[in-house]
């Protein structure tokens, strides 16, 4: 039966040798470098401001994680829209989410499949996306909107 000596020495080697790698692990890591970037494009700002002109009753809310939106049992679920963000969510005064607006440019261009699985995804929680390649008129906005609450409500525009 080994003694308490040895024992000892050897949890002291052990010990060492594990300061040693975490030392040396920080030593070799870079610097963190951060740096400012705007919460929004100029395109996603000229969109907000038009959602917020064309919907005064309403809160714009802006790079929104679907995980504010959705959620679901397991990691492998949620592993699955943890990194996603809708542009912009449209909510009433109570904050209950009326559409998800997304504003599409040159980066969604061969992007289409993983739009719509997004849009699918939000689509089983409940939730309508409207997409826009270009920017609608205020009219346009307010009818999309209107046309997709009605649908909600179960009432069919003749």
């Amino acid at each position: 039966m080994p003694s308490y000596t040895v024992l000892l020495a050897i949890a002291a080697v052990i010990l060492f040798l594990a300061m040693l790698a975490t030392r040396q692990a920080a030593k070799s890591r870079k610097p963190l470098r951060l740096h400012r970037k705007p919460v929004m494009t100029a395109r996603e700002q000229q969109m907000y401001h038009l959602l917020q002109t064309a919907f005064p009753e309403c809160t714009v809310l802006a790079q929104v994680a679907f995980s504010a939106l959705v959620t679901a049992k397991g990691w492998a679920n949620r592993n699955r829209f943890d990194r996603k963000v809708a542009d912009f969510v449209l909510c009433s005064k109570q904050l209950n989410v009326l559409a998800v607006i997304e504003l599409d440019d040159s980066s969604h261009a061969g992007r289409e499949r993983q739009d719509r699985e997004r849009d699918a995804m939000l689509k089983l929680a409940g939730y309508v996306t409207l997409r826009y390649a270009n920017f609608p008129t205020q009219q346009a906005l307010r009818a999309d909107v209107e046309q997709l609450l009605l649908k909600k409500a179960g009432v069919v525009s003749v």
